[in-house]
């Protein structure tokens, strides 16, 4: 695309960003793009826990986040990540740490790879009805404790080379930042670069930063913020995208992919959470199918189909089924379904394999551009089987 801006290239180029380590997982933009999620069991059941992480793990999340409300499930911790390494591979586990938590993150640091805060309730005050401004002097006092109380675990995650995620919700913002700021996404930057600003001053910078917020746009606006800011002062975090209680079905699917996608689409983004009320083990499908739309991963068949019309030579959405049914377990395909010649070719010409509708009752099989010959239609699915272990593609399906 010699001679076009960048905005037209078709290859996503991503932010740069400096690698962090969570366990045995790289995040930032020398890595690709990194699916998490998390359990939804009570951290001091330890057995349910550990098998919450564990079916996560199986469903191929690669970070597994618990929360941590006390220190009692703090302590729990040790014990469940105790049971996950007795039951299989290891699985890079976060602590979500909230009000108040020092004595929490300081404990739980010791069990896990990373720890999320929340810079608007890590140093918690009830907001005060009466309020009406605050004074230079008081938003200093409480930088101050921020600072105080902030320090001891980022000196802590930097002996233990562990990891921090600087995690702001949009719907949790603290009082001085709202009253300086309003509820708006320059709130959500200036509390998150707050505690970079700690971090840089303390020389430690395995951080991750998250701006999310339960409506796109702001966390849109939030995260497309952050990043400019952060490359102004020469902070090159990676980031962590997700739409914030999405909801569930087809609704909370789509709008996490509106806001993860379009930002991942610009090149920010370098670990995702769909965040789906529904079990865990579903956010998992969703972060791979943004990913592979966008070209950012190869994890599954990738099926090129047309929509159907009245030129259409077969059940198109049967077929499709069928195919999908048969090859769905590969990965790194591209394989086209197309109901008939008219577009078939050219619509599918990236395609590893095509299955075209050519004439009433047969198939024709391609490979990439080249047809590779004619079949009947009852035979379609087990010809081009037949062509991908011939080519050596195939494997067979597990269990």
């Amino acid at each position: 695309m010699t001679g076009l801006p960048a905005r037209f290239d078709t290859v996503i180029h991503r932010r740069k960003t400096r690698s962090v380590r969570v366990g045995d997982v790289w995040i930032g933009s020398d890595h690709p793009v990194v699916v998490q999620s998390m359990i939804n069991e009570d951290t001091l059941d330890v057995e349910g826990a550990s098998a919450g992480i564990r079916r996560l793990q199986e469903a191929g999340c690669e970070i597994v986040r618990l929360t941590v409300p006390s220190l009692a499930h703090a302590k729990a911790v040790a014990e469940i990540r105790r049971l996950v390494e007795k039951s299989g591979p290891p699985v890079p586990l976060v602590a979500d740490v909230h009000h108040n938590g020092m004595k929490i993150a300081l404990e739980v640091a010791n069990h896990v790879d990373k720890v999320r805060i929340n810079p608007g309730l890590f140093v918690f005050d009830k907001p005060d009805p009466n309020r009406t401004e605050f004074s230079p002097a008081e938003s200093a006092a409480i930088a101050e404790r921020i600072s105080e109380t902030f320090e001891p675990l980022v000196s802590l995650l930097k002996q233990q080379d562990k990891a921090l995620r600087i995690g702001v919700n949009h719907g949790s913002l603290a009082e001085r930042m709202l009253f300086n700021y309003g509820d708006t996404p320059l709130g959500m930057v200036e509390s998150a670069l707050e505690f970079i600003r700690i971090c840089d001053r303390l020389d430690f910078h395995n951080i991750i930063i998250s701006m999310k917020a339960s409506r796109a746009p702001v966390m849109l606006a939030a995260y497309r913020l952050m990043a400019h800011r952060m490359d102004e002062e020469g902070f090159h975090y990676p980031l962590h995208l997700g739409v914030t209680e999405a909801g569930d079905g087809d609704y909370g699917r789509i709008k996490s992919t509106a806001g993860i996608a379009t930002l991942l689409a610009d090149g920010l983004g370098d670990t995702i959470r769909v965040s789906l009320t529904e079990a865990p083990e579903k956010e998992i499908p969703v972060c791979y199918g943004i990913l592979q739309a966008l070209g950012l991963r190869k994890t599954m068949v990738e099926y090129v189909a047309c929509p159907s019309c009245g030129r259409t030579l077969f059940n198109l959405e049967e077929v499709l089924h069928k195919v999908r049914a048969a090859t769905d377990h590969l990965t790194g395909l591209d394989i086209a379904v197309m109901g008939c010649i008219v577009n078939g070719p050219g619509e599918m010409a990236d395609a590893d394999y095509g299955y075209v509708g050519k004439t009433p009752g047969t198939i024709s099989l391609y490979r990439g551009r080249e047809e590779i010959g004619r079949v009947p239609e009852a035979e379609g699915v087990e010809a081009l089987i037949a062509l991908i272990k011939a080519d050596g593609r195939w494997v067979e399906p597990q269990g």
